[in-house]
């Protein structure tokens, strides 16, 4: 399934749509659409991606996602059992970047404003005391009318523009052909590895699944995501990694092996190239936040 054109629906008395989803099913698909997404991940834990951009997602995340940025946010199997007490709680505002008109951006005094939803086509997650802020003005937004709302939504973005502790997510050499047969194969590629990152994935076995030759398959998906496969993985299971050490259910050296990792120093090794930190420092600093 490629990446899905969604349509967003407005109402004839709207400009722009605010909603509230209580269902991990909300996001659950690879699409993209021409409204600027921003979002707070009230509750949730999983896997999200954005562009070329694999991390881990959790409860209290806010983001804003450029338009047609392909994105989809996973959220973990817990959510979908039937036993399950873990629920979904996801505040969700689209807009057309010139829905306000189209010389609005070009005001001198909207130059912020401007690059900070240029900045988004690439993806935006905001950290700090600034995503509680937009976290909030979401939550005005849910019941607001009229001009109100509009003015709320100036200032979440007026906020995540002033904000210094921002990650841009998908790299700047990711581009996206909107509606591009290719996508199919990079959907089945993304599925498949999710499922199976724990074990040995061979490239006979994933070239299958994309319907390309062994010989052409690594080229193939750099040449489509910008990175290569081997990192692709790389990341994914480092991702869990994270996940495992936030919920603290594990000792390290398991985890090592419950992320799909061989040994316990290429996992160390990874670890730190992607995150930055030791897993047991990442771990302290975010019990301490």
């Amino acid at each position: 399934m490629k990446p899905q054109l969604l349509k967003v629906s407005t109402g004839p008395a709207h400009s722009f749509s605010v909603r509230q989803d209580l269902v991990p099913q909300f996001n659950n698909v690879w699409h993209y659409h021409p409204e600027v997404e921003l979002i707070h991940l009230k509750k949730g834990e999983g896997t999200q991606f954005i562009g070329d951009s694999i991390r881990q997602f959790k409860m209290g995340d806010v983001m804003l996602i450029g338009s047609q940025l392909p994105h989809y946010m996973r959220f973990d199997e817990a959510y979908f059992r039937e036993e399950s007490n873990k629920s979904a709680d996801v505040r969700v505002a689209h807009f057309c970047e010139n829905f306000w008109g189209d010389q609005f951006l070009q005001l001198p005094e909207n130059r912020m404003l401007k690059t900070v939803l240029e900045k988004a086509r690439r993806g935006i997650i905001v950290n700090g005391k600034t995503k509680i802020v937009v976290a909030e003005i979401m939550e005005k937004m849910l019941n607001s009318n009229g001009s109100e709302k509009i003015i709320l939504l100036m200032e979440a973005l007026n906020a995540i523009a002033a904000c210094n502790q921002v990650t841009l997510l998908s790299s700047i050499g990711f581009k996206h052909n909107p509606g591009s047969p290719e996508d199919d194969r990079i959907k089945a590629i993304y599925e498949y590895s999710m499922a199976n990152f724990r074990n040995k994935i061979y490239l006979e076995e994933i070239a299958s699944i994309a319907n390309v030759s062994p010989n052409s398959f690594c080229r193939y998906f750099k040449s489509h995501t910008q990175k290569t496969y081997s990192q692709f993985l790389i990341e994914l299971k480092v991702g869990h990694a994270c996940k495992l050490l936030i919920e603290n259910k594990v000792i390290i050296k398991q985890l090592c092996y419950e992320s799909g990792f061989n040994n316990f120093a290429s996992f160390h090794k990874f670890f730190k190239q992607i995150t930055g930190k030791s897993p047991l420092i990442y771990q302290k600093e975010f019990m301490q936040s």
